[in-house]
């Protein structure tokens, strides 16, 4: 299994940007899916979580600003971000708890992608 993301880069603050996460592989079912982020010197922290179904779970710095979706047909899940501000710079990272069959669920991580917010 894996989690391929895309969409990070370099964008001024106030800017919007929207990432995005792809799981493939022998997938039974996905649970969970979520983004999380580490900014350098700091811990990796929850940006957002979202149930299988839809349920949604935000960090209260990025609440009103970001908006956590899945598709669950396509196993994807995306982060929109809009009114970016320079303290979200960060790597982000897409998180998945994936059943690979009907009695074991792991949890996966993508590569990470850069995000970068310039004042």
């Amino acid at each position: 299994v894996q989690l391929v993301e895309s969409g990070g880069g370099l964008v001024r603050a106030r800017g919007s940007l929207k990432l995005s996460c792809a799981a493939s592989g022998s997938i039974f079912r996905i649970n969970d899916m979520g983004w999380y982020r580490q900014a350098p010197g700091k811990q990796r922290e929850l940006v957002a979580q979202i149930t299988s179904g839809g349920r949604t779970n935000y960090a209260d710095s990025v609440k009103g600003r970001f908006t956590i979706s899945r598709d669950n047909g396509k196993n994807t899940v995306d982060l929109q971000m809009i009114s970016l501000k320079p303290e979200d710079t960060a790597v982000y990272y897409c998180n998945a708890f994936i059943g690979v069959n009907r009695n074991n669920e792991l949890e996966y991580w993508g590569q990470g992608t850069q995000v970068t917010v310039s004042s």
